[in-house]
């Protein structure tokens, strides 16, 4: 096994638990590696620090596995990470019908994601490392989890930049890939192959059955919907009528099937619009709401272009805020990675400013339970939710 020596620098960070090794953090490599192999690392006195898997064509060269020098990187490792991933969400999540079982570097398995969506789990391998072993992780989600069958998204750019071709489709079991779950105990379609992401955004869930005491007996106005999870979420916590409003035709038409399956459609109306530019005509127009919800797909990927993406939060926040009744709600969200807890709280405060709104939060709040955030790796933190009121 090579050792991965880093340079005499601050890796503070490193030692804290953050599992991630950069290209400019290490000094040298010594001894025979294959890319995506199994590493040491060690610190420039040569004192070891932890195990991980390599990749040189990637900026984050090493994600590390373990800090223990006598555990080894085989099937066992890999059914005891997968087995304690899933005896957490026993532990802390009230259904299991619908919950991400590995999240990753939250569950020390990097690069990880599995979701499972009733009888069927998704898996995606995001790192060249962790691929290598998708065929003994599957043999494994099977043994523990007994699924009816898993499917593979592999179709993102990120695995390009490890070398690694985009691909997608079944790694046990045959069926139709768009399927019923259950979440909160509301029925919902999820398009397990063509869907965003996995399908379905998982770590809302929490927040969707937060909004129960904000929308009931409300006119409401949900933007940015995507396939209407918050909206068939309102109707069924008692909204006098929801709005829905996503861009995209076809997951309009997906959040119809939604509404539909639980019998909601009689108060509920589809949009098919830009949401930017229906909040300014709704505004224009005095259109008012009580309750309005935004969630819209993350606005920034990068540092770089964070400012942009803030400009983009307080605009449509800002119109949210003017067309709210007095007494009214926002349930407004943010998964941009790169916008902090504090900046995305401070682009409402300055959007209620300009909106000559006065506002109070009444509850802030994070990803559901099964996607955990581990305190050294603030990547592991990405969504947002605050809930406001206008008064």
């Amino acid at each position: 096994m090579a050792d991965v020596i880093l340079r005499n620098t601050n890796i503070k960070r490193i030692l804290n638990g953050h599992p991630w090794i950069y290209k400019t953090e290490i000094d040298r490599i010594e001894g025979d590696y294959t890319p995506g192999g199994i590493v040491n690392v060690l610190n420039h006195k040569k004192e070891f620090i932890g195990k991980g898997y390599l990749n040189l064509k990637s900026m984050i060269t090493v994600r590390l596995l373990t800090r223990d020098i006598n555990e080894e990187i085989d099937e066992e490792f890999f059914r005891r990470r997968i087995k304690t991933a899933w005896e957490y969400r026993k532990k802390v999540m009230d259904n299991l019908s619908s919950c991400r079982v590995v999240f990753a570097e939250a569950d020390f398995l990097p690069a990880l994601i599995v979701d499972k969506f009733g009888d069927y789990l998704v898996l995606q391998t995001l790192a060249l490392g962790i691929d290598k072993y998708k065929n003994t992780i599957v043999k494994l989600l099977v043994e523990i989890l007994n699924p009816k069958g898993i499917y593979e998204r592999n179709d993102v750019n990120v695995r390009e930049l490890e070398g690694l071709t985009q691909q997608k489709g079944y790694l046990y079991g045959k069926f139709d890939t768009m399927q019923q779950f259950e979440e909160n105990g509301i029925k919902f379609w999820v398009d397990i192959e063509n869907g965003q992401k996995t399908g379905y955004f998982l770590d809302q869930k929490e927040n969707r059955k937060a909004i129960q005491n904000y929308v009931k007996d409300a006119e409401v106005l949900d933007c940015f919907s995507h396939t209407g999870s918050f909206t068939v979420h309102a109707l069924h916590y008692g909204a006098k009528r929801v709005e829905t409003v996503d861009i995209s035709e076809e997951a309009i038409e997906i959040a119809k099937k939604n509404v539909e399956l639980n019998g909601y459609q009689e108060r509920c109306n589809f949009v098919c619009d830009n949401a930017f530019d229906l909040l300014r005509r709704y505004d224009k127009e005095g259109r008012k709401f009580d309750t309005v919800i935004l969630d819209p797909p993350a606005f920034t990927k990068s540092k770089e272009t964070v400012k942009d993406a803030l400009r983009g939060y307080k605009e449509i926040n800002l119109r949210a805020l003017k067309i709210l009744r007095e007494g009214g709600f926002l349930i407004t969200c943010s998964c941009s990675q790169h916008i902090k807890p504090d900046m995305f709280l401070g682009v409402i405060k300055e959007a209620a400013n300009d909106a000559k709104r006065n506002v109070r939060l009444v509850e802030q709040r994070t990803q559901s339970k099964d996607h955990p955030i581990l305190l050294a790796s603030e990547e592991t933190q990405y969504l947002k939710c605050l809930i406001l009121q206008v008064l």
